[in-house]
Formats: structure tokens, sequence, C-alpha cells
């Protein structure tokens, strides 16, 4: 347990207000020993480089390149490998990154409850109060092309960035609660879905850090259901408090949930970026023996890199990629348009459950619970294929194509549309209502699996810029649900919830042809592409 708190953003603050007579490490306490050998048996990394223009021929020079040792683990069963974490404590930092993320999702849509007493009580309409959500959900989108990148510096890492920037989402919940004009509103719920954003960037990285790829499949199932599950319970959450409370309830909801949370990853959360750990483990050591030569291997590598390099890798690389590779290209949109259809949800529900069914603003919010009962089949169907399927299905192919993990979507991506015409054709007040919530459970089903299938597609395609085209996949996907919130109300006054949803299936229903191309003929695509091999 010591471990955790020591390397917890407040045992590293500890560390520096005390200068490092708290909080030590091994490296750091008397008697220490270097294991026998370590040093000795690191790798001699020629880290030789022209400088100035000028030839490296000065033997003096070559010879002190040379001697870099780059450090690594101390033995296989290290404990500050990340991998090798106990069960317990692995399951811990799991929990904190669920319930973290958790927490910024739920915070998009739990102001859909607020949306009908900000019209009546600063006089704008439906699609100027629905800016509090679209603003929300394009921010959680741009964050991560910043915060992405900065994950990887290995002098940064993962844990830093959670929890400054979620410090920020905390502290802006209680403007947020206060503020009395609309300007106010946009602007802070823009921020919010900003400084929320680093889980939803590198969270899954996270959990690659410490988990294996035997349970990686699972436990990003887990974390992507919650993650799903998160807008869907925000109206449910806030609808009877709303109509009692007042729309600013919501926003208090939201500090109760994550106030509590970022103390807790504060004072618990360690480090789970490797680079970061072997990073710090050289500064140690350094310290200790003396010996500059002492080096980890990505301070090597990261000076080897400019900031233009990195700029361009993160930033400016991802949406080439996607602008000439069309397999990618298609990952891109149509994860982005489930999320389009996920999120206009919010905008037909109280079209259909309180114009057409009566229902008032909490029981349209139980409505929401069909989209449990959907991602409680997809979860359960995902875990059951990763656990009998796959592992004969993959296990004859070596190596195994990217396109073959997406065969769980060739079934799910008609569950899409079906679900959507179920919804669209039985939203009436002469049918029961349980009917299109089937509907909507059916589609969820559909959208959860085809988005962990897009998830784990896509870093197995250019594995060199997995991070970046995970965050371009993000922009992407806020962008289209962004977009769909707000052109969806227009949408369904003009041509009625049957018909704006039944133009959302048929988007859906092309997209099935997509990915029977992309599954057969995608590996074909990837080999003509000029990125292969990065």
């Amino acid at each position: 347990m010591w471990d955790i708190i020591r390397d917890s953003t407040f045992g590293q603050c500890v560390r520096l207000a005390s200068g490092r007579k708290l909080a030590r490490y091994p490296e750091e306490q008397p008697g220490f020993q270097i294991p026998v050998g370590y040093l000795d048996s690191t790798q001699k990394h020629d880290s030789s480089s022209p400088s100035n223009g000028e030839p490296n021929g000065d033997a003096e020079n070559a010879n002190k390149e040379a001697s870099i040792s780059v450090i690594g683990w101390y033995s296989e069963d290290d404990p500050d490998n990340p991998h090798n974490w106990s069960f317990g404590k692995k399951l811990w930092v799991a929990m904190l990154l669920f319930v973290y993320t958790f927490s910024v999702y739920i915070g998009s849509s739990l102001y859909t409850a607020s949306t009908p007493d900000i019209m009546e009580i600063y006089g704008v309409g439906n699609i100027v109060a629905s800016l509090g959500l679209t603003m929300y959900v394009l921010a959680y989108g741009l964050g991560p092309m910043l915060f992405s990148p900065l994950s990887e510096i290995p002098a940064v890492g993962r844990t830093l960035p959670y929890t400054t920037t979620y410090f920020i989402f905390v502290i802006l919940c209680i403007p947020m609660a206060l503020v009395d004009n609309i300007a106010g509103i946009l602007i802070l719920r823009f921020l919010l879905g900003f400084f929320g954003s680093p889980c939803l960037a590198t969270a899954g990285a996270s959990y690659g850090d410490f988990y294996g790829a035997t349970e990686m499949p699972y436990v990003i199932a887990l974390w992507g259901g919650g993650a799903t599950l998160g807008p869907a319970l925000g109206p449910l959450v806030a609808g009877f408090a709303v109509e009692n409370m007042g729309w600013r309830w919501t926003s208090w909801e939201l500090l109760w949930l994550s106030a509590p949370t970022m103390v807790i990853m504060f004072l618990t959360l360690p480090e789970t970026s490797s680079d970061n750990i072997l990073l710090r483990r050289a500064q140690r050591l350094r310290a200790q023996t003396g010996r500059t030569d002492i080096k980890s291997e990505s301070e090597i590598h990261q000076s080897k890199m400019s900031p233009r390099e990195v700029t361009f890798n993160a930033l400016i690389k991802p949406w080439e990629i996607n602008a000439l590779d069309p397999a990618v290209l298609f990952s891109t949109f149509y994860t982005g348009l489930t999320y389009g259809i996920y999120y206009s949800f919010f905008e037909s529900f109280p079209l259909v459950y309180s114009d057409m069914y009566g229902f008032n603003l909490g029981e349209q919010g139980l409505a929401f619970l069909s989209v449990l009962c959907g991602l409680s089949v997809a979860v359960t169907l995902l875990c059951a294929y990763f656990y009998f399927i796959a592992p004969k299905q993959l296990g004859k192919l070596d190596p195994v194509p990217p396109e073959a993990r997406i065969w769980p979507g060739l079934f799910a991506t008609w569950l899409i549309p079906i679900g959507q015409y179920i919804f669209a054709w039985t939203a009436d007040p002469d049918i029961h209502w349980v009917v299109s919530l089937l509907g909507i459970a059916i589609s969820m089903c559909g959208v959860f699996i085809i988005t962990q299938c897009m998830f784990i597609y896509l870093p197995f395609t250019y594995p060199r810029y997995a991070g970046s085209l995970f965050a371009a996949n993000g922009f992407a996907r806020s962008l289209l649900a962004g977009a769909s919130i707000l052109f969806s109300r227009p949408m369904f006054d003009a041509i009625n919830v049957s018909g704006g949803v039944t133009l959302l299936a048929s988007f859906s229903v092309l997209c099935i042809l997509g990915m029977f191309l992309l599954y057969y003929y995608g590996a074909r695509l990837r080999e003509r592409s000029r990125f292969t091999g990065m």
C-alpha cells in the first residue's frame, strides 16, 4: 500500500517538499546495493550522431557516446514493473480509472435534464440550450489532441496530466453551479469537457501499462461499457432531482461524484508508464553513483526527436493517414456515426417519451435504462467471444492481421439499423413504449460492439501512431456527436422522429457493406499504403 501512496501525485509532492527525504525509493535508502551485475549487464547504446553538421569521427567522443548504459528492470519479477503489480493493486488502479472516466462521461449528459429550465429562465431556444451538451462533447474530443501526446512524453507520464486536469475539472463544477448567464454556462461547459478529456484519451493506454494481452480485451470491454453507459445514466440521475431542486442541481451532483474521486486519485493513483518509471530510476541511479552514462531508453529516444517531429507525428500524421488510407478513414467515420446516433437519442427521447407517452422528466431518465440493457448484453457477448471463440479463431493465424480482430463487428453491424428501425417505426402513442425501448437496446448493443472492434483494430494498423490515431478518432467521434445534437432536433421537427431516425438507420445500412469490405479487403488496402511498416 505504501508504494501506491509514494508513487501518487501526493507522494511526489511530499518528496519535492521534503527535498526527497520522505517517500524515498529503494535506491535512496541507506545501504541500498545495486543488484550484482545490473549496470555491467545493461545494453551498451551507440548514440553517436553528427552535431552542428560536423563528422562524428573523434575517438574520444565516440568512446564516450558508446559507453551509455541503458537501464531496465532489476529482474523479471521487479515490483516496480507495472505488469508485476499484485492483483489487488491492479484492480485498485483499474477501478480508479473506471470511476474517473465514468464521472467525466456522465457529466456530459447530466446537463440535458437542465435544458428545459435553462430555456425558460434565460429565454433561449432549444438549439442554444443544447449547445451546453455540444460544447462539452466537442471539448472532450479536442482535449486528447493535446493531452494524448503529452502523456507519451516520458518526463511527464500519465498520472500528472490526470490529476492536474481533473483538479481543474472539479473546481470548474463550482462556478458552473453558480453561473447566472447563458454565455457563462456555455464557456464553462466547454472548459469542463476539455479538462475532463485526458481519461478519454489515455485511460485505455494506462490499462495496457499494467494488464497483459490476455486480460486487455476483457478490461477494455468493461471500461468501455462503463464509459458508454455514463451518458445514458446522466438523465436518470438528474431527472428527478432537477424536477424538485432546479437546473443547478446537475452541477452539484457532478461535483459530489468527481471531488471525492479526485482526492482519492491524488492520494493513491500511481504512475503506470514504464518509460516514466524507468526514467526516474535512471535519475536516481545517476544521483547515487555519480555516473552520467546511465540512461533510460526513453531518454535516448526522446533526445533524438525534435519538437517539430513530435508535433507533426501527434497532430498531422494521424489525419494524413486518415486521408490516404480508406480503411482507417472508414473506421473513423463509422465510429463517429455510431456516436452521432447515440447522442441523437438525447434529442429524440423528450419528443417520444415526454410528448408522446407523457413521461415526466424523471421517468424520461428511466427510459435510458434501455441503454444499460443493451450494453449489458453487448459486454457479455463480447467477453464470451474473447473467451470461447477468439483463441481458436486467431490462434490459427500467424501473424494475426488487424482485420481478423473485427470479426464480431460483422454481426453487430446489423444490430444498429435493426434497432433504429424498430425505434423509429414503433415510437407511437398507439404502441406500448416498451417496444421502442427494445429497439434502443438492440441498437446500443451493436453500437458498443462496433466501437470496441474499431478500438481493437486501430492500434494494429499503424502501431507507431496508435496513440495519435486514437486521439484523431476520438476528435472525429466528438465532432459528429456534437453536430448530431444540433441537427437532430431541427431534423426531428421537420420530418418527425420516425423519419429522422429512419434516415440515420439508412446511413447505418450503408456501413454494413463497409464493414464486410474492411474485413475481406482491408489487408490489401494496407499493403498498398505508403504508411505500411510504420
